[in-house]
């Protein structure tokens, strides 16, 4: 699908990390003509609002990055939250989109839908193929269903709908709250608040093995842009960086980026979840488009933004 300047493009989750990266996006891109709602002005998991809603806007493109996310505290306390919200919100937004005559649908998955202990670095053929891992699994079964529906309607209908599976994303807007985000913004601010207070070491969940890959949201937005007008089939595209680095390596560097100068400390108590997690991204290199925000870079930007929106940043 080629998109103009004046397409109808509605971004589902505008307000969330990776909706308003892609709205930046877009709008840089030059595309005027966004279509956005709220959570109190849309209730996605609602079936007879959403389709009320795309019989009157009648959006030509959508972008799915309305989710319920967390972080794996989050995941294990609410597992049926994630599982039915999730469910409900892809259901009625893809379905919606389909009925109402739209040409294109992205929606967005995770990594976390691959199994736990997939060959690395994971390709887009290893879906389904074993367990998941099972601090995220209400989330990622959710999105497993949300692939196959895409997948499922396309065969069925015709419907243009593609699957894009990013890696671990941070950046501008980001979760920051210790108790259900992600670990590269709770380790930014674990440092801030250490650094600000003196305190001699900083706690890490888990041994520090693990192994990460992490994606600048901007970076992403940038490729849903540019897939939804250059990609158009079934099969699903692993959105990542192709490189990783050990928890520990990642908290070496935001201490680094923060200037915090105390000692680490790991609590082995606490989960690692999966091993290691690093996406093959042959295929999106193969339809032409590559990251360009290195780690240490993107956490400096995000560190910034953190500190000047420390007022409205989720905490």
């Amino acid at each position: 699908m080629k998109l103009t300047r004046n397409s109808r493009i509605y971004v589902a989750g505008h307000r969330g990390l990776v909706g308003s990266a892609v709205v930046r996006s877009a709008k840089s891109q030059g595309f005027e003509n966004l279509i956005v709602r709220s959570h109190k002005e849309l209730e996605l998991t609602e079936q007879s609002a959403v389709r009320s809603f795309f019989d009157e806007e009648r959006p030509e493109a959508v972008i799915m990055a309305a989710a319920r996310v967390g972080g794996i505290h989050a995941n294990n306390s609410h597992p049926a939250t994630f599982l039915r919200d999730n469910l409900l919100i892809q259901d009625n937004v893809i379905d919606a989109a389909y009925r109402s005559g739209v040409e294109k649908l992205v929606f967005l998955g995770s990594s976390c839908i691959y199994p736990k202990l997939a060959p690395q670095p994971i390709k887009e053929d290893y879906l389904l193929t074993g367990p998941l891992e099972p601090t995220n699994e209400w989330y990622a079964i959710a999105k497993i269903a949300g692939v196959k529906m895409c997948q499922a309607y396309r065969r069925e209908f015709g419907f243009n709908a593609i699957s894009l599976m990013p890696t671990n994303l941070y950046g501008p807007g980001d979760n920051f709250d210790l108790q259900n985000s992600h670990v590269l913004p709770a380790l930014i601010r674990k440092f801030h608040e250490a650094k600000a207070r003196n305190a001699q070491s900083v706690e890490i969940w888990g041994t520090g093995t693990p192994r990460r890959e992490f994606l600048h949201v901007d970076d992403l937005a940038e490729a849903v842009l540019y897939l939804m007008q250059n990609y158009d089939a079934e099969p699903i595209v692993n959105i990542g960086w192709g490189e990783d680095l050990t928890i520990r390596e990642l908290a070496e560097t935001v201490m680094s980026a923060i200037g915090y100068t105390g000692a680490l400390t790991f609590d082995h108590s606490k989960p690692d979840g999966t091993p290691r997690k690093l996406l093959d991204v042959s295929r999106l290199h193969s339809l032409g488009w590559r990251p360009r925000i290195p780690l240490r870079t993107g956490i400096e930007g995000t560190y910034a933004w953190f500190k000047e929106h420390a007022s409205e940043a989720r905490l």
